[in-house]
């Protein structure tokens, strides 16, 4: 019951403000600039200083009188003068005009709702692409954070399960505690669950461990559930990865250039040294392999002859 009657409050709240015309929201933009210049709890009536049973003539009368107080021409030094003289027009104009009189006054005697609609709000203050981009951005990493949250929680409460279940299955009903290692199965997808899904587990005191094929064990405990936090949200895990990818990149170009340099400098030693080799074989006047030197003669390269 209670729930049919806040459904139903929102469907009138949801009705009120669709009700809202652009003349409405006109005249709660000048409730709140009236009061901003005025003082705040002043009406248009009062700054008329008319009661809200005055006639139309009572009204223009006031008006009168009060642009004559309020006319830049006798206000030149007075800073606003400008704004507060027009704006005085326009509340006179709505209090002669019998549809905006009967607007104001339904506001008047219930009050300017705080809440005017997101259309008003989003039509006065509209925000710019970036603004919008930076709320989507923290309100889904907001809700993903509760979502975190939630699995969170749920995986703790699987957790405990499992190491219950392990426990009962080594100790028995009683759970009594038994020295050593016992390995039992246990069925992860539940008692009620039509599909059995069974992993192998060890009992070692009073830890519990999960058993791979490779036979390795990995504790069961509160820790292996992953802690919701910021840094897991989607955009700053987002910004933590493009700032790894630049640091591999980085490093990766860094490497390929000092292994470019190392290659040169091998490369520039061997050839140095095979031109230190040459050098020192011409001097010494040495022959390899048996072979007679070459010499240079007119430009052509010849055989050296042998003395007879």
């Amino acid at each position: 019951m209670k729930l049919f009657l806040f459904f139903a409050f929102l469907a009138v709240l949801a009705t009120t403000v669709i009700a809202w015309e652009k003349e409405d929201h006109e005249i709660f933009d000048l409730v709140s600039e009236v009061e901003a210049s005025e003082g705040k709890g002043t009406t248009f009536y009062s700054w008329l200083d008319v009661p809200p049973t005055a006639t139309t003539s009572e009204i223009s009368k006031a008006y009168r009188k009060m642009s004559m107080q309020l006319h830049p021409d006798k206000n030149r030094n007075i800073k606003g003068i400008h704004e507060r003289f027009a704006r005085l027009g326009v509340v006179a104009t709505i209090l002669r005009n019998k549809e905006g009189r009967k607007r104001y006054d339904f506001f008047y005697k219930n009050g300017v709702p705080k809440w005017r609609g997101t259309g008003y709000y989003y039509s006065r203050f509209r925000p710019g692409l970036g603004s919008v981009l930076v709320f989507l951005t923290i309100l889904t990493s907001l809700l993903q954070l509760l979502v975190q949250r939630l699995n969170y929680k749920r995986d703790l409460e699987r957790i405990e399960r499992f190491v219950g279940e392990a426990r009962s299955a080594a100790w028995g009903p009683k759970l009594v505690p038994v020295e050593g290692q016992r390995k039992v199965k246990v069925n992860i997808a539940g008692p009620d669950s039509s599909n059995a899904r069974w992993i192998d587990m060890v009992v070692e005191g009073q830890n519990v461990y999960i058993l791979d094929p490779s036979g390795d064990m990995h504790p069961l405990d509160a820790s292996s559930a992953v802690y919701p936090t910021f840094s897991n949200t989607w955009f700053l895990a987002l910004i933590k990865s493009g700032v790894q990818k630049v640091i591999g990149g980085s490093k990766s170009q860094a490497t390929i250039a000092n292994t470019a340099e190392d290659d040169d400098d091998d490369e520039g030693s061997s050839i140095a040294g095979s031109e230190k080799s040459q050098e020192n074989g011409n001097g010494n006047g040495s022959v390899k392999a048996g072979r007679a030197p070459t010499v240079k003669a007119g430009g052509k390269r010849r055989k050296g002859t042998k003395k007879r």
